[in-house]
């Protein structure tokens, strides 16, 4: 609306100058006497010649003046309206900049609400497997077995099998027994493929001391000493001196069954040594006790007796540091309660005094 007003206004102010001009032309032609019809006829004609001349001329001037107006002035409203065009594209910059920041935050919103997701489902599973693992129903966890494709769950699941199995030792039945010594070889062994995927080796030693057991059981020495060997080997390359010691002892109970007494006597000494430098009591214990079996099979029961008094003398050594552990600990437990129940006495009698020196207060206001 306030284009064409402008227009029009020009439109009037360029008419006015056109007719001012076609009068100032006429005001300003020469004036000429009374002449006869003849010659104010050619005077006529010339001056009205003249004044279209001049007419077209001044139309042309004012014309071009008017053009030059209207195109400045189109110029002018056009930059003018294009400014709500810049303001449009800023404000569809701004509106694309916020809701790209919208997407980045529902991003991240989808990213943390999956991570919890996972952590709540990894959760869920090792609550699930922590149950499995309590259980003791073999028929359950053999049906488990059946659905599951993780190679650690199916891991635990077999060495839950073989050690329910290993109960064997309990059971009258020699024919039970067997049976059950088979289950739990033949779990074993399925736990230490699983383990052997992804080189478990602390699952994989104790997969080897429970088949070494259980071949020993069955009195099937040569198996026996080969998985007690996978365990001394693995258990040295980790520097694992307590399962070395062990290892060790079984190992010389092996060979003290197959009559390899030398070996067996090289075994017991090396383990001794070991947990002598190690200060593992109980451990050097164990080593004697072989250490006795080994000297009867030897038929010398003087050594046999003065280990075997060794053994008795460290085992009471062991009782009583047990028994100086547990009175050092009920000591420090009762010296606990007796704090605790002074503080409480402190703090009753605290608060009887402060009963009384607030009762005392009101009756002297009173």
């Amino acid at each position: 609306m306030k284009k064409g007003f402008t227009l029009s206004l020009i439109l009037f102010f360029c008419f006015r100058l056109t007719v001012s001009g076609m009068y100032a032309g006429i005001t300003h032609l020469p004036a000429h006497p009374d002449t006869p019809s003849t010659k104010n006829q050619q005077d006529s004609a010339k001056i009205q010649a003249l004044l279209q001349q001049h007419d077209h001329t001044n139309f042309s001037i004012n014309a071009n003046r008017t053009i030059r107006l209207i195109t400045d002035l189109l110029i002018t409203d056009e930059t003018v309206l294009s400014l709500p065009v810049v303001v449009t594209e800023n404000l569809r910059q701004i509106t694309s900049a916020l809701q790209l920041d919208s997407l980045k935050a529902s991003l991240l919103e989808a990213i943390n609400q999956r991570e919890g997701l996972k952590k709540q489902l990894k959760l869920n599973e090792q609550a699930r497997i922590e149950h499995l693992i309590k259980s003791n129903d073999p028929d359950s966890l053999k049906m488990e077995l059946k659905h599951t494709g993780n190679d650690t769950l199916k891991a635990l699941l077999y060495t839950k099998l073989a050690s329910l199995y290993a109960s064997y030792d309990t059971l009258s039945s020699k024919k039970k027994q067997l049976a059950y010594q088979n289950e739990d070889i033949n779990y074993t062994i399925l736990a230490i493929q699983q383990y052997a995927i992804y080189n478990d080796s602390t699952a994989l030693r104790q997969c080897f001391d429970n088949l070494a057991k259980v071949y020993y059981a069955q009195k099937k020495y040569s198996q026996a000493k080969w998985f007690i060997l996978q365990s001394n080997t693995l258990s040295r390359a980790k520097n694992d001196i307590p399962n070395i010691i062990s290892s060790l002892i079984n190992l010389s109970s092996v060979k003290i069954e197959i009559k390899d007494y030398t070996l067996a006597m090289d075994d017991l000494n090396e383990a001794l040594q070991l947990s002598l430098k190690n200060h593992s009591t109980k451990a050097e214990l164990e080593v004697l006790k072989n250490y006795a079996m080994l000297y009867h099979r030897l038929n010398n029961y003087p050594k046999e007796t003065a280990v075997l008094k060794k053994r008795d003398s460290l085992e009471e050594s062991i009782r009583k540091e047990e028994l100086a552990r547990l009175a050092a600990q009920n000591a420090l437990q009762k010296k606990k309660l007796d704090s605790l129940q002074n503080k409480k006495k402190v703090y009753s009698v605290n608060m009887r005094k402060l009963y009384k020196n607030n009762s005392s207060g009101k009756i002297a206001s009173l």
